[in-house]
């Protein structure tokens, strides 16, 4: 249990899924980072805690636990550098409005704007579009509390830079990110219905760069793909209508949730209506909750080049774990350089699974998906669930050695690790 004492109201027990409650003695929410630096300074064992949207964990300690959505709320704009520099315990939906408003957007948006910025970069999350970078793509600096209690600040560019931005909180609390921004735009968002599985894997690449972001979602249950969401960034033409056929697929008659059963005023607005690139490019309202948390998530990206091969390893075992599927997502993410980014040196498709709320029936099927996956060198997402061996994963990324000797120096005592990091980055002996 968590220590609810002197340390804020609010305390977490478990994540926002609650497969996974916290072994952490304390949670402090610190009001300054001169607070957090003593707090840092003075454990032996610490974590930083986003908005508790992971699914296994990483983020998770027997000592400290730290959330920094306590910090001073800022957001800087820098017109000329074309930069924001945010708290890093700010949720995605709590600034990008305001960025809107000065004239700028982000590149991308990940389909929860419930997530904290921070959170989101350290565990590589991301949102969709074949020419999009995942959200830590857009990190041009960060500042971050170390071990010892020291404000250290790496921009692009720096040694250190492309193995802390995704770093999984194994290097330092992060207080702040700078943020690479672009003009603000709109976007229009339809969703189409029975798309022919033929259609798709015959005309992928075209399919997926049919719009700004393209998301398919499928019950993998051997049909056509149940909906594709496609977010068109509004031009200087104007909006646009849609056909009411596209690629054999058929425009939805109303608004839709990806879920079949589940309400659609929890989403972002369809049917074509224009609006802000932060109220369209996420799936999910910031005004609702999304679900109720009943549910695990796992996912997977390969090499865009293998995405019909890797579809169609998936659907020759798709009887083994789609009754076990609330709803599957297929995106795709830019490359980056970043050095455990799930997209680092390679064009990604994302092959995403909301599983029903039972980790023990779950667990099983992961191995079926990542044996299946396996030939095409599948790394899983940081904050989700996977089975995934060290061993093998080591072998997905060409700077995990750097990595681990990057925490070396960093946190030489350990005072960041966890069970998850000793598990994932052992460390040279």
């Amino acid at each position: 249990m968590i220590d609810q004492s002197a340390h804020g109201p609010s305390a977490r027990q478990t994540n926002w899924a609650g497969n996974i409650t916290f072994g952490a003695k304390r949670l402090h929410t610190p009001a300054t980072v001169a607070e957090l630096q003593d707090i840092v300074a003075a454990g032996t064992s610490v974590r930083a805690l986003g908005t508790g949207h992971s699914f296994n964990t990483v983020a998770d300690t027997t000592g400290d636990l730290v959330s920094v959505a306590g910090l001073p709320r800022s957001v800087e704009i820098d017109r000329e550098a074309a930069t924001a520099t945010v708290s890093a315990g700010l949720r995605f939906g709590e600034f990008t409005g305001e960025l809107h408003r000065s004239g700028f957007a982000l590149h991308n948006l990940g389909s929860l704007p419930h997530i904290s910025v921070a959170g989101a970069c350290a565990t590589g999350t991301h949102g969709s579009g074949v020419g999009n970078r995942a959200l830590p793509g857009a990190v041009r600096a960060l500042e971050l509390v170390t071990a010892d209690g020291r404000l250290v600040s790496l921009e692009r560019g720096d040694a250190d830079f492309a193995g802390a931005v995704v770093s999984l909180g194994a290097l330092g609390v992060v207080t702040r990110l700078t943020l690479d921004l672009v003009p603000a735009f709109e976007v229009q968002q339809w969703v189409y219905e029975g798309l022919p599985q033929d259609r798709l894997l015959g005309r992928f690449d075209e399919v997926m760069s049919e719009a700004y972001s393209v998301s398919l979602f499928t019950g993998w249950h051997g049909g056509a793909i149940d909906q594709v969401w496609l977010k068109r960034q509004v031009d200087g033409q104007g909006p646009r209508s849609a056909p009411q056929t596209w690629h054999g697929a058929e425009l939805a008659g109303g608004p839709r949730h990806p879920v079949p059963g589940m309400a659609a005023e929890h989403c972002t607005q369809q049917q074509g209506v224009p609006g802000p690139w932060h109220a369209r490019l996420p799936h999910f309202r910031l005004e609702f909750t999304p679900s109720n948390g009943d549910e695990l998530q796992s996912e997977y990206f390969v090499d865009r080049r293998d995405a019909v091969a890797a579809y169609e390893a998936l659907d020759r075992v798709r009887d083994r774990f789609s009754h076990l599927l609330q709803i599957g997502e297929i995106r795709t993410v830019a490359r980056d350089d970043l050095w455990l980014s799930p997209a680092e040196g390679r064009d990604s498709v994302a092959f995403h699974f909301t599983w029903v709320p039972d980790t023990a029936a779950v667990t099983p099927v992961l191995g079926i998906i990542e044996e299946a996956l396996a030939p095409f060198r599948a790394r899983p997402h940081w904050g989700k669930v996977f089975t995934t061996p060290p061993a093998a994963l080591r072998e997905l990324y060409g700077h995990h050695a750097d990595f681990e000797r990057l925490t070396g120096r960093y946190d030489p005592a350990g005072t960041f690790r966890n069970d998850f990091l000793a598990r994932h980055f052992p460390r040279a002996a």
